[in-house]
């Protein structure tokens, strides 16, 4: 029969299916995989977007299912599950333009998304899907939350702790002995001062301690989102999702202390197998750095200021401080005659993300404060200033400014003409500040004439002795905002009683995410929260609220009777649910716990983590945040969630695009015509417009005129380099970029009158590019299309033959026939000439063969064991055409060779195993032994050269002496007709290599 690959695919993906070929055992593992190895293969959690897959998103998908089928083949018992990141800004963003709610628009997004990667064929164990919008899954991520409230970080064990053993210290000593990670600004005070404050004082007191709080914060404020979005989430000052502007703003809300594990957070990187490339942004981003802490008197007020350096050696070299602009100490010493200014500016800096101000580094603005800090050593007056390359969030959100030392403070003050003084020996600083940490500290006092290191390790010294600084380790890190003023979200488990948050009780978990008739915020300003009605919790729906207020009755404690407490209205941001799904795959029908531990100890941390590197510093930082804090909890028995990461390339699109023409109207009282210019037209005219001089302006504009299809404006003629590139659907573009005008005029209502200047036969050629594969640049492939047309088995191995797996390509379908042809070319070995007749003989191979497939076997594995898969694509080719020149159909060669192939197409692979005799699913037979006897060579073929020139080659057994080798090549009659009857001088022959002739 024929590769009809439609009808065998659906075939096994249903068999899959019934008989969940795929499904991964849970301890304790009995029958064939009682004693098996664990494996725990993961992709990152996808988010269900309307739009689908297209063919650059299951990059990863098929690599990771590789081999996750690979490890099967091998013996292991294989965790690949797959579930959907469902909470999501565009599901609400949907629901504010249409009114339908989110649940619905995710529903049916995830309903396309399982489609199509059911269609692509990939070995998930579909029993374990988790989403993190659904009420048995958050209610887990509801009840972290409050472990995470209920902790604080002790310094002495190095781990968090409950907040019980801080009250009890606090009752007992007061907090002057507590070791632990808490706000800078908090105050001493003694166990009897504790045991007299009210219980809001306390309160206010823990949030400063706790791992999870709240506190007046400076957040990334969208209001055309009417959310606080995460650094992560902010491009150049605008959203991410959508565009929109983001600006600084004050406002109360819930944070992690995710400060607290920076150093293990580092530490950690060290003990797992991921790219370089991705520890450096981590480490880059969480930014330790070692220095000192240094107190500045400002003068004519009651201030102190500290600021951290980490080079304390160049404190005489200090001309000026810069403050952040957002430092709460600005407005308090600025002088009357600057306030407006400084007003101005703040207003300004307020528009741009901490991002953007720490990424432009080429603008140089700031404005003087009219206030002076008096110079710690020497005396002098240190002029303030404010600046937006200060960030409040970092050090101190002030610097002691050493214009020769740094290159930025350098060009701060030479664009403020402020001094420069010059503090290392025997280096010119006119043109550039001096970076060099080994240069010679010169005109500071004590520290003179000493070494960098040197000069530091006495500064800190000095500084302590002097009672003005002290050593510290600083880290850029900063603890991450966790609330978000949306709907679609996990609600918190959180009510408050005299404005202090108090958690609900674990028994009344999942607060349920309550119906709202509108997604917006309210009118008076609350989130979307806000417009809720009623509330209710646990999944029986047998306990409501109302009016957003929660009683004393409802949540079951000793509250004061008839006590009636708001319910916070924020929810919680897109990285909760995913810092911890990774655990919840191991045991996700658990109702009682995340996961339980006997599931947790098998399974343990994941061993394969396949995604994209843009995840980074967001969704990798906090999942290993939140793992270590499990850990520290013992829930977890691993703090590392993940062995070995890799980031898997991009799959780029090849764009196309028309070109409007940007023209000056003759009459600017009528609207202008829309114009597209063919790409080859364009470029002529571009081409032509830059040569030719104005006298023959005239002969180029009837020269265009006369091969377009329109007629173009008289007095528009010498305006023709003026074009503006936009995307065009390629869906409208041939083979030949050749565009099809009625298809792009019908595409939207604004093109419907547009005119066309095209070549002069008529066809409109579109401009092509290479970029990002992304709905909005209309350059998607839907990989439906492909599976229609090639087969998924086709669109696996397209994929992997693209390219290295971490490196990005760009997607060409003409490519995929390739692939497809090799697959049927697969096929027809297992089949009679005309492909109507199976047919594999139990005969015994070739050596030839045999030496095919050990061949084979071996460079296979070494290639997904190095994830190099696309030579593995390659490998396949080589071996198949190699048995069809042999004509090779012999069992004991292509029953392994099924197996081989099967982790990349395993529904052709399937079918032939089928075929083969087999009753049982190919996906756990044992993978094939590579056997080195096979690839011995028993002969070679020699080279014959007569005076260095080869003239003919001869195979020989490789156990010949260097005797019988002259010897046979003497008495070839392919030698006696070259050496016509004459003696050679000379025989050189080197076993195994070459044979020579003298003559």
């Amino acid at each position: 029969m024929k590769y009809h690959f439609n009808d065998i695919e659906t075939k096994w993906q249903k068999y899959w299916a019934k008989n969940q070929t795929f499904k991964a055992l849970n301890p304790p593992v009995s029958g064939v995989l009682k004693n098996a190895p664990k494996f725990y293969v993961l992709d990152m959690f996808p988010y269900p977007s309307g739009a689908g897959l297209h063919v650059g998103h299951p990059l990863g998908y098929i690599a990771s299912d590789i081999y996750a089928r690979y490890k099967r083949h091998k013996g292991f018992n294989v965790l690949h599950p797959m579930g959907y990141d469902s909470f999501g800004l565009p599901a609400e963003q949907y629901a504010i333009q249409t009114g339908q709610h989110p649940a619905k628009t995710t529903e049916e997004n995830i309903a396309t998304y399982r489609r199509q990667m059911d269609q692509i064929g990939f070995s998930f164990d579909w029993n374990r899907e988790v989403r993190t919008s659904e009420p048995d899954y958050y209610k887990h991520t509801q009840w972290i939350f409050i472990q995470l409230f209920e902790s604080y970080y002790c310094l002495d064990t190095d781990k968090a702790q409950p907040i019980l053993k801080l009250i009890n210290r606090f009752e007992k000593d007061g907090n002057a002995t507590i070791n632990a990670v808490c706000d800078e600004d908090t105050s001493l005070f003694n166990a009897a001062e504790w045991n007299t404050f009210s219980e809001v004082k306390k309160q206010e007191i823990l949030l400063k301690y706790r791992l999870t709080y709240l506190s007046e914060t400076k957040v990334n404020w969208c209001p055309a989102l009417g959310t606080v979005l995460a650094n992560d989430e902010v491009i150049n000052g605008i959203s991410e999702r959508g565009g929109h502007p983001v600006e600084q703003k004050e406002m109360k809300q819930w944070s992690m202390r995710i400060t607290a594990y920076t150093q293990r957070l580092l530490d950690g990187l060290d003990t797992i197998d991921w790219p370089q490339p991705l520890k450096d942004s981590q480490i880059n981003w969480i930014g330790r750095s070692e220095g000192a802490l240094v107190a500045f008197k400002i003068l004519n007020s009651e201030f102190n200021i500290e600021v951290f350096t980490t080079r304390p050696d160049t404190i005489f070299g200090v001309s000026f401080m810069t403050f952040a602009p957002e430092h709460e100490l600005v407005d308090k010493i600025t002088t009357s005659d600057y306030s407006d200014a400084v007003a101005a500016y703040k207003k300004v800096t307020a528009k741009r993300s901490e991002r953007e101000r720490m990424a432009d580094v080429k603008t140089i603005s700031g404005q003087f404060t009219g206030a002076y800090a008096e110079h710690p050593f020497t005396g002098e007056k240190i002029p303030i200033w404010i600046g937006d390359y200060v960030l409040a969030g970092y050090g101190t959100g002030a610097v002691m400014a050493v214009p020769c030392g740094d290159q930025r403070d350098y060009d701060f003050a030479k664009y403020f003409d402020i001094p420069i003084p010059n503090i290392f020996k025997d280096i010119d600083i006119s043109e550039y500040a001096c970076e060099d940490k080994q240069a010679i500290i010169t005109n500071s006092d004590f520290i003179s004439d000493m070494p960098a290191k040197k000069a530091i390790k006495r500064m800190i010294y000095e500084l302590g002795q002097r009672g003005i600084g002290a050593g510290k380790i600083n880290y850029r890190l900063r603890d991450a905002v966790f609330s978000r003023q949306r709907y679609w979200g996990e609600p918190f488990p959180v009510y408050y009683k005299d404005g202090m948050p108090q958690m609900i009780a674990k028994k009344h978990l999942p607060i349920l995410l309550p119906e709202v008739e509108k997604y917006l915020p309210t009118e008076d300003g609350k989130p979307p929260l806000g417009n809720a009605t009623q509330w209710a919790w646990d999944t029986n729906l047998n306990k409501v609220v109302n009016n957003n207020l929660i009683t004393s009755n409802t949540i079951e404690n000793s509250l004061n009777a008839n006590g009636i407490y708001p319910l916070e209205l924020n929810t919680m941001p897109g990285w909760a649910g995913s810092s911890w799904y990774f655990n919840r795959y191991m045991d996700p029908d658990n109702t009682e716990e995340f996961a339980s531990q006997e599931a947790l100890n098998y399974w343990k941390n994941v061993d394969l983590y396949i995604g994209g590197s843009e995840h980074a510093t967001g969704h990798l930082l906090y999942a290993r945040f939140w793992q270590k804090f499990l850990f520290d909890k013992g829930l977890v028995s691993v703090d590392e969630y993940v062995k070995k990461l890799i980031n898997q390339g991009m799959i780029l699109g090849t764009s196309a695009f028309v070109y409007r023409w940007n023209y000056e109207s003759e009459d600017p009282q009528k609207p202008k015509k829309l114009i597209f210019v063919s790409k080859t037209k364009m470029e002529k005219v571009i081409k032509e417009r830059k040569t030719i001089e104005n006298s023959e302006k005239g002969a180029l504009k009837k020269r265009i005129s006369e091969t377009g299809r329109i007629k173009i404006p008289q007095a528009v003629y010498n305006n023709w380099s003026n074009f503006t590139p936009i995307h065009t659907d390629i869906r409208f573009v041939n083979a030949s970029n050749e565009l099809d005008i009625e298809a792009f005029k019908n595409w939207r209502e604004e093109y419907k009158e547009a005119e066309f200047v095209t070549e002069s036969d008529g066809k409109f050629i579109v401009g092509r590019e290479v970029e990002k594969m992304s709905k909005s640049k209309y350059n998607v492939v839907n990989p439906d299309d492909i599976c229609h047309n090639y087969g998924a088995d086709t669109l696996r191995m397209y994929e992997m033959f693209l390219g290295p797996l971490e490196q990005a390509k760009p997607w060409n379908t003409a490519g995929i026939t390739g692939v497809h042809s090799f697959l049927k070319k697969l096929w027809r070995l297992y089949h009679s000439g005309d492909q109507e007749t199976f047919y594999v003989s139990d005969q015994k191979p070739s050596d030839e063969a045999l030496k095919t497939l050990h061949k084979t076997i071996k460079k296979v594995e070494e290639d997904i064991v190095n994830f190099s898969f696309n030579t593995s694509v390659a490998t396949f080719m080589i071996a198949v055409n190699e048995l069809t020149a042999q004509n090779c159909n012999k069992r004991e060669i292509l029953e392994p060779l099924a197996i081989l192939i099967e982790p990349y197409a395993p529904h052709i692979a399937e079918e032939l195993w089928e075929k083969l005799g087999h009753t049982d699913s190919i996906a756990k037979v044992p993978f094939p032994k590579f056997e080195e006897k096979y690839l011995v060579e028993s002969t070679k073929v020699y080279p014959i050269s007569f005076n260095g020139k080869m003239r003919f080659t001869l195979e020989l057994s490789l156990d010949l002496s260097k005797e019988e080798i002259e010897k046979i090549v003497l008495a070839h009659k392919k030698t006696q007709k070259q050496l016509k009857g004459r003696i050679p001088k000379k025989v050189i022959v080197v076993p195994g290599k070459i044979v020579n002739l003298v003559e």
